[in-house]
């Protein structure tokens, strides 16, 4: 069973534009294998496009998050909460019907409270000068324990109006 199996690719476009619209991070449903579903680009701050588009950024610093967050999130059966090596907030929520796991849902980009960009670390796997990257992060916005609590309560009750909707049993604790 894939994603698209229990909603059409533009439901799953909507249910990003709706994350990030409400708490302004990069939204994206991933499937089992962490592959994007849909083609919806958002940004959350200056920096990540940046990274996301450096061959190194995304494979070093993106991609490692996510693979680990997927596998993760389907071993625990639980939303995941980390910060990339970067420094920025990552969350997931994963979407399983019954006991099969189709995939992810969440986004990333922000500053948690007391979090702070790696821009030395950024700088060193993309070969952007550091400087250029403390520029694209000094207006991150920062979101705190409380709202990602909020944001997780709002993207699994999403996931599950999903699942019920298309007539499958969802098992999202």
């Amino acid at each position: 069973m894939k994603l698209t199996d229990i909603l059409p690719l533009e439901k799953w476009v909507e249910l990003e534009k709706q994350i990030h619209n409400r708490f302004g991070l990069n939204t994206s449903v991933f499937d089992k294998d962490g592959m994007r579903i849909t083609d919806y680009r958002n940004w959350a701050n200056r920096l990540c496009p940046v990274v996301k588009s450096n061959e190194k950024g995304q494979s070093f610093i993106c991609a490692v998050a996510n693979q680990n967050m997927i596998a993760q999130a389907m071993e625990t059966r639980k939303p995941v909460t980390e910060e990339c090596d970067a420094g920025l907030l990552k969350l997931v929520v994963p979407i399983f019907v019954g006991d099969e796991f189709l995939g992810i849902a969440g986004g990333c980009g922000l500053l948690l409270d007391d979090g702070e960009v790696d821009s030395f670390l950024v700088s060193k796997i993309t070969e952007i000068d550091e400087q250029e990257i403390q520029s694209l992060s000094n207006d991150i916005n920062r979101i705190t324990s409380d709202k990602i609590e909020s944001l997780i309560e709002s993207i699994q009750e999403q996931i599950h109006s999903i699942v019920s909707v298309s007539g499958f049993e969802k098992q999202i604790q």
